[in-house]
């Protein structure tokens, strides 16, 4: 099973134009059989390199970062979401971490650039929300977007994940201190916002034709991942199942994940998945445009990314 990149340009035809006026590329279009998918910045997070790998030697850690030219200490985290169209359906799967946390000034750009490619907000008919974690949902918390959004917007959210937010657990995690907080804040913030728009699922539920929604848990009790599938070919958005250190080391557990050991069972099912279908892959944290297939090598993983088409 393979899938095609195209050329921006007859993507963005459909779905918006060109000029935003960066100097770096902020998005990416491929063609998955008769869909679109464009996968978009939001920017990226600077956090601490230890919760890259939270059950592992500081030696071990601090040799993976050297290997990649990469500061021992700080880690640009990238922020990935994705835009899909299939048929008459508008679909954004998660929505950046949005404009309220000072300490993330490189990031919060999804809607700019949702408008610089042309995209009305009002045009948007679904929204798929792999998990409630303020880099997820910010976006759509702040302020104006709601308005701007149409009223009968469809937000796709695991059940699981709903419940887990009324009482979040992090006994598991190891966050900097000042996140669990915002985490509340920010889910909560989320469902007051648009508790009337948010359709919950259980484990699986159709988007739209060839669009779909399956809870993986691990990351998050709800975390869920979207596949893309038209005429064999097939493109997996994984959310935050899948970090940039987990294709050489599928066990390093990270930080953020409230159930680490799940976490890792997930991954490794998730890249088993890809490598024996040939399926693309694309994540929320993995480098941008973060789309790429994968191999199997070693005890570990390779990831092959798309060949840009200019």
């Amino acid at each position: 099973m393979t899938a095609t990149t195209r050329n921006v340009r007859p993507v963005t035809e459909k779905l918006g134009k060109e000029g935003s006026g960066e100097l770096v590329p902020s998005r990416y279009a491929v063609r998955i059989g008769d869909l679109d998918v464009v996968l978009i910045s939001d920017g990226v997070l600077p956090l601490p390199t230890s919760t890259m790998s939270t059950n592992v030697s500081e030696a071990d850690r601090n040799e993976w970062f050297d290997g990649r030219f990469l500061q021992r200490d700080t880690f640009d985290w990238a922020l990935n979401i994705a835009l899909i169209r299939s048929d008459e359906r508008l679909i954004l799967v998660d929505s950046g971490v949005g404009d309220g946390f000072e300490y993330f000034t490189r990031a919060g750009q999804s809607v700019m650039r949702l408008e610089t490619a042309g995209i009305d907000l009002s045009a948007i008919t679904d929204i798929v929300v792999t998990h409630m974690h303020m880099d997820h949902v910010g976006g759509l918390n702040t302020d104006g977007v709601k308005a701007r959004l149409r009223p009968d917007v469809r937000i796709h959210v695991a059940a699981a994940e709903v419940a887990f937010w009324k009482n979040p657990d992090f006994s598991k995690t190891v966050m900097p201190e000042t996140v669990p907080p915002a985490l509340r804040k920010a889910a909560a913030k989320f469902v007051a916002l648009y508790g009337e728009n948010i359709v919950q699922f259980d484990q699986t539920v159709e988007v739209a034709a060839g669009v779909s929604a399956r809870v993986t848990g691990g990351h998050t009790p709800g975390h869920c991942v979207v596949d893309v599938a038209s005429n064999g070919e097939k493109l997996t958005f994984v959310g935050d199942a899948i970090f940039e250190v987990n294709f050489d080391n599928p066990a390093w557990q990270n930080g953020f994940e409230h159930d680490p050991e799940g976490a890792v069972d997930v991954r490794i099912a998730l890249f088993n998945e890809a490598a024996e279908t040939g399926a693309l892959l694309a994540a929320a944290h993995v480098a941008f445009p973060s789309i790429g297939h994968i191999a199997k090598h070693g005890d570990g993983f390779r990831f092959v990314p798309v060949q840009w088409d200019y």
